[in-house]
């Protein structure tokens, strides 16, 4: 079984410092690096299966984006956006020594690479968007903020699991023992015994202040970001999705880095690539 190391990275935001933890298969002197970054209430973990798949071509590293998993909370949740996520990506790189990567990123985790990637001078040469896009579907965004600000807790890890699976029904058909791993990524237990979901709850903070108007004019900045990336682009859409809208993923098709467009049916926001056919798209993309 290939083995991977968990290791951290010193990062900083304007309330002091923090530690973003990641996940690292592979050989760590492979210049061929493949970050991917999960969706905002999952984990590095959620790339297991991906990462056996590839890391005998890449150096594959999965981080923890702040506020989850393993790394650590911020002092001020306010600095729980996107800005805050790619600075900590820039630092994550500069540790890795890596002067090019391969992005593929989840929900939250590929509006951080679209953010990464339309830089001037970026190292992102490859980027895959899972189900996500600078369209924001405001009734989606708000069905996810409605379950990250609850403070829910269970007598036992069953009943924990089966609200992770209930809120992540979206995600299309798994068998049992993956829906038990996509639940056991996300929940830990208290100094009480009870189980409890592995982010910070002020992930939530940010989310709530969102205003029709501030929405419309984070997508006209990621409109902006997004026509700025140049490099070969790969946009996944779960053919259910409530998060990226077919019409915004054809938009996206005609403008920017002008991607292809793969469909995954049967399955909403978002695709979980647990699976061979879907891993295998990425495959084809990074690899082909």
């Amino acid at each position: 079984m290939t083995q991977h190391q968990i290791k951290t990275v010193q990062c900083l935001s304007p309330a002091g410092l923090h530690r973003m933890a990641y996940k690292e298969w592979g050989d760590p002197k492979n210049p061929k690096v493949l970050v991917c970054v999960h969706g905002v209430t999952r984990v590095s973990d959620d790339f297991d299966n991906m990462a056996r798949a590839l890391c005998d071509e890449y150096r594959v590293v999965c981080p923890d984006v702040v506020g989850r998993g393993r790394s650590d909370w911020l002092r001020d949740p306010q600095h729980y956006q996107v800005p805050q996520y790619v600075s900590d990506m820039v630092t994550l790189l500069a540790r890795l020594d890596a002067e090019t990567v391969h992005w593929f990123g989840t929900s939250m985790g590929g509006l951080i690479g679209m953010g990464l990637a339309s830089l001037k001078d970026s190292p992102v040469r490859k980027l895959v968007l899972n189900d996500v896009g600078p369209a924001l579907n405001h009734s989606a965004l708000a069905r996810i903020g409605d379950y990250i600000g609850k403070d829910v807790r269970f007598g036992t890890f069953d009943e924990a699991a089966q609200y992770i699976k209930a809120i992540s029904l979206p995600f299309g058909p798994h068998s049992d023992d993956e829906w038990r791993k996509l639940a056991a990524d996300v929940l830990k237990q208290d100094r009480d015994g009870k189980w409890i979901l592995h982010y910070d709850p002020g992930l939530a903070v940010p989310l709530k202040g969102t205003t029709p108007e501030l929405l419309k004019h984070a997508e006209t900045m990621l409109w902006m970001a997004y026509d700025a990336i140049t490099c070969p682009t790969l946009v996944v859409r779960g053919a259910e999705s409530d998060l990226l809208k077919s019409e915004a993923a054809q938009a996206m098709t005609a403008r920017g880095p002008k991607p292809r467009l793969v469909e995954i049916p049967g399955v909403g926001h978002a695709p979980t690539f647990l699976h061979d056919d879907q891993i295998a798209h990425v495959k084809e993309f990074l690899l082909g």
